[in-house]
């Protein structure tokens, strides 16, 4: 399995008496915590914690394929829950991680749980602690890739729509390397999902508020409708998806314009014509009979013969 995130370490204060065997991490700064060089351990489960004093900890970033796989599954699977609902954030971050290992080598053993932890992950992805949510971003990648449409059946529906809000929030924020991660998770979320239900889930947010949010939206939709066949396209609505580039084209951030012309590329690629001159007849009859008159005429532009 490909690794999407980066191993970096970041390191934050807690309390932790423990003698690990000393070894340096980076430092990766984060704004909101307390920049601190400790020693460290890598305990094997995705997070390195370890202290030179009572408190100072390092949190190491571990990618997707260094995660191992846990010794007795079906024992530790019972206690989960228990741990991810702890007060002591650092064992919150244990938790996730777990689940990482868990979805990637026990998947099975997850699925009982699986709207709790996706739950767990939209708590910690609102949490202050940039450590605690960037571990938890890091893991809906990992749940992403291994359930990918499960995700979005009627029992974890909700859940993941919460996810999704939350990774579109998290995508659109000035932390950068918050922001880098959670692009990469909704990347893999768009590689990993079927684009048709995926596609309804993204126009619910196409017309967010925040500019920086209807951008990160484009972006998926764009990426979506470009592995959709015609037939896809068909079912979702050419119309209804037209409409919505063609409001894009006019946003405010040249990322959500960017990706507007994408899907109106796509959309135009899809359409069947031969020869060229009929596709484009096609084409510009369908685009004025389904936006105003001034979108119609900047759409049409994208793809027009130079």
């Amino acid at each position: 399995m490909s690794s999407l995130q980066s191993n970096e370490a970041v390191p934050v204060t807690a309390t932790n008496t423990s003698q690990p065997i000393p070894r340096k991490f980076p430092v990766a700064a984060a704004d909101d915590e307390i920049m601190l060089m400790a020693e460290t351990q890598q305990n094997g489960n995705g997070v390195a914690a370890a202290a030179t004093t009572s408190t100072e900890v390092v949190i190491d970033y571990v990618l997707s394929a260094d995660l191992k796989p846990i010794p007795d599954p079906t024992a530790k699977i019972s206690g989960l829950v228990e741990e991810m609902e702890s007060k002591d954030w650092i064992t919150v971050c244990d938790s996730l991680n777990d689940a990482r290992r868990f979805a990637l080598f026990h998947s099975v053993l997850l699925i009982p749980i699986l709207e709790k932890v996706v739950l767990v992950l939209v708590k910690a992805m609102k949490n202050p602690r940039s450590a605690l949510c960037k571990t938890s971003i890091m893991a809906s990648a990992d749940l992403f890739q291994v359930y990918g449409d499960r995700l979005l059946e009627d029992e974890f529906s909700l859940a993941f729509d919460q996810l999704l809000l939350q990774l579109l929030l998290k995508a659109s924020q000035d932390k950068r390397f918050l922001c880098e991660e959670a692009e990469k998770s909704l990347n893999a979320m768009v590689q990993s999902f079927s684009a048709l239900p995926l596609l309804h889930k993204l126009k619910a947010h196409a017309r967010h508020t925040n500019p920086r949010v209807r951008a990160k939206v484009a972006t998926s939709i764009s990426n979506c409708v470009k592995k959709m066949k015609p037939e896809e396209l068909n079912e979702f609505g050419p119309a209804s998806l037209v409409r919505m580039a063609a409001d894009l084209l006019n946003d405010r951030l040249p990322e959500a314009r960017e990706a507007a012309r994408g899907i109106v590329i796509s959309l135009y690629e899809s359409f069947i014509g031969d020869p060229e001159i009929e596709k484009q007849e096609s084409w510009q009859n369908f685009c004025q009979s389904n936006l105003p008159a001034l979108h119609a005429q900047s759409t049409l532009k994208i793809t027009s013969p130079q």
